[in-house]
């Protein structure tokens, strides 16, 4: 039988030209996906109080359906950071 050698690499802050510029726009692409969630919110809201007031259930349904929707993306934006340390501090923990 024969062993194979070992890699231990670990991801480093140093090691990456222009990371601080990446994470800068990251960061914007979240504040984006968030105001987007409002806006998304916003919208479904009032095609849900439409649809209600004029009796159309398909149109409260998707109303009902986008609230959701971004509320839940607004949550995964939310918590992306700690989603990511979870699973890389869980994929590191595999050996």
């Amino acid at each position: 039988m024969r062993l194979l050698p070992t890699v231990d690499v670990t991801p480093n802050t140093n090691g990456l030209p222009g990371l601080a510029a990446i994470e800068k726009v990251v960061g914007a692409l979240l504040t984006f996906g968030l105001v987007a969630a409002v806006a998304g919110i916003a919208v479904s809201a009032v095609a849900w109080a439409i649809g209600s007031s004029s009796s159309n259930p398909h149109i409260a349904g998707r109303g009902k359906t986008g609230v959701i929707v971004a509320g839940v993306a607004a949550m995964l934006i939310g918590a992306a950071n700690t989603l990511i340390t979870f699973f890389a501090n869980a994929g590191a923990a595999i050996r």
